[in-house]
């Protein structure tokens, strides 16, 4: 039992880590952005390609799958993102979704359609248990990394909106762009950093998440319903909202495909549906008055 929440709380961190992004674009910047999951899946090939091909180690790694997608959402924000900022949902819907589209068949075209295999560190291969019998605790070193990793990561994302002056700048560009710019704010360089970072957690996610939940050209088509529920569940208003309701629906889906594997996701997908039923503007977002 133990051992299953435990895993449930660093699945559930991993899919915070993966919608962060997403969660920062829809709730900070009021921009729906669906290919959110390419840039996961660039992250994770970029993890792959440092490794089996270059010889890196993982940790040198790791800094280097935030910093690629990052520079290639400042680039496609540039290009082709910033001229959707003010169109209806539905066409950023669209153009995302072929985005992602497009993405899929590239990397299938470049990578391959099989399954990337890679190969942990040892010291990340290890595993503890603790207690006997019902209450005994199994604890991998990859999954008690994750969840160390992605607690410093919602800690240091959260200091950086609520307590410094780019945080401040970035909600006064949201709320008001004209009046921002002419307050001195420079909006649009405030919304290319915050798409930078929210592509680059993503693609941190990307490669945290290859070894345990795959990776291959369809990864974003895969996992774009949990970066959606862990939004809709939890709010975009906070970074906490995302936090707790990855949690839930990560203890949730490892629990529910244990003890009733023949229903798969059905366990997650009824309860998204029941919570948005109770609470349709989610968990932790406050009712407008």
């Amino acid at each position: 039992m133990l051992t299953l929440l435990f895993d449930g709380i660093a699945y559930g961190m991993l899919l915070f880590v993966l919608a962060l992004g997403l969660a920062v674009t829809m709730g900070l910047m009021n921009f729906i952005n669906l290919a959110h999951g390419a840039f996961a899946m660039a992250g994770g090939y970029v993890l792959v390609l440092l490794m089996q091909r270059g010889g890196w180690p993982f940790l040198a790694a790791l800094p280097v799958c935030f910093l690629v997608p990052a520079l290639l959402g400042a680039a496609l924000e540039r290009t082709v993102y910033r001229p959707m900022y003010r169109k209806p949902h539905l066409d950023q819907v669209l153009f995302s979704i072929g985005l992602t589209f497009m993405a899929v068949a590239a990397v299938d075209f470049a990578m391959g359609s099989s399954q990337q295999n890679l190969q942990l560190p040892d010291w990340l291969r290890q595993r503890w248990e603790f207690g006997s019998g019902a209450a005994m605790l199994g604890v991998g070193a990859y999954r008690l990394f994750i969840v160390v990793v992605c607690v410093a990561l919602a800690l240091g994302l959260q200091a950086l909106l609520t307590r410094t002056r780019f945080g401040s700048r970035l909600r006064a560009a949201v709320d008001d762009p004209t009046v921002a710019a002419g307050l001195g704010i420079p909006v649009n360089r405030v919304f290319l950093l915050t798409f930078a970072v929210g592509s680059g957690l993503a693609g941190l996610g990307g490669a945290l998440g290859a070894d345990i939940l795959g990776l291959d050209p369809s990864f974003p088509l895969k996992f774009m319903v949990y970066f959606l529920i862990v939004c809709a569940v939890g709010g975009t208003q906070s970074i906490t909202g995302p936090l707790l309701a990855a949690l839930l629906l990560g203890i949730a889906d490892v629990f529910g495909k244990y003890y009733l594997p023949k229903l798969g996701g059905f366990i997650v997908y009824t309860l998204m549906i029941v919570i948005l039923l109770w609470r349709p503007q989610g968990l932790f977002t406050r009712e407008a008055r």
